[in-house]
């Protein structure tokens, strides 16, 4: 994606990743739109930053169908979606209690990208450097062991960026997708702090050096979540794996 003269929207876009490039991107040169379920939240963001707002929740079609038709009513000329929608939670296989999390995490991760993708490539193949940036992680290539579900969907949402960049470059929409490592937010309890994650300012920051270095890269990849993108590449995937689950507080 181009990094300034843009009209983006980013679901998911209150806290964490999504608010850090939110912030970053209207800085940039860019009209940038968030997207959450709390709408008090929503208010205050626009208050204090000048987003535009939209309530959205990805997990519910009618809600995303809805903020769909409010942010092109509104934004016509919008030109990038950020489809920023994950949940990550524990989960332990051997008590069947776990399913209520993985069909949550699934319905967030999966469908919510792929339910937010539909809603807005009508409309963006009419606009010029129409970009779709997905979200996938570090951890679509190497398994993080308490985290069966998020790591799946996050894989998932790997191939099908690959895939949609194959069927929408013809008709002008760019896939771009976003590889963040571990981040101090708040996806799991304790990673604000965690001093294994990457601190949020200095990841968002690398994250737009890297799109203005190249705004046509098929991923954009810190420095930091290489160890884990190219460990099949390398040749050292099992040891990655084992440091992985060694040395990250939330694998225990």
């Amino acid at each position: 994606m181009n990094p300034s003269g843009n009209t983006i929207f980013v679901p998911g876009g209150t806290s964490g990743i999504g608010l850090a490039l939110a912030e970053r991107l209207q800085a940039n040169g860019n009209t940038v739109i968030i997207g959450g379920r709390r709408t008090d939240l929503l208010d205050q963001l626009a208050a204090e930053h000048g987003f535009g707002t939209v309530p959205i929740d990805v997990t519910d079609p009618a809600s995303i169908a809805q903020a769909a038709a409010s942010v092109v009513g509104r934004y016509p000329e919008l030109n990038v979606l950020v489809a920023m929608a994950g949940i990550m939670r524990r989960e332990d296989w051997t008590d069947p209690a776990f399913l209520a999390d993985a069909e949550e995490i699934v319905t967030t991760n999966l469908l919510g990208p792929i339910r937010l993708i539909a809603a807005f490539t009508g409309h963006l193949q009419t606009r010029p450097d129409a970009t779709i940036m997905t979200v996938s992680s570090g951890l679509a290539h190497v398994p993080l062991r308490v985290t069966p579900t998020y790591n799946a969907t996050k894989a998932a949402i790997h191939l099908l960026s690959e895939t949609l960049r194959l069927q929408l470059a013809p008709i002008g929409v760019r896939v771009t997708e976003l590889v963040p490592p571990a981040v101090r937010t708040g996806l799991l309890p304790g990673q604000q702090t965690s001093e294994f994650a990457m601190p949020l300012d200095e990841y968002a920051d690398e994250v737009m050096a890297l799109i203005k270095a190249d705004p046509h890269a098929h991923e954009i990849l810190v420095e930091r979540v290489k160890f884990l993108r190219y460990a099949e590449v390398r040749g050292d995937y099992d040891q990655v794996v084992a440091t992985l689950n060694a040395a990250d507080p939330h694998a225990r």
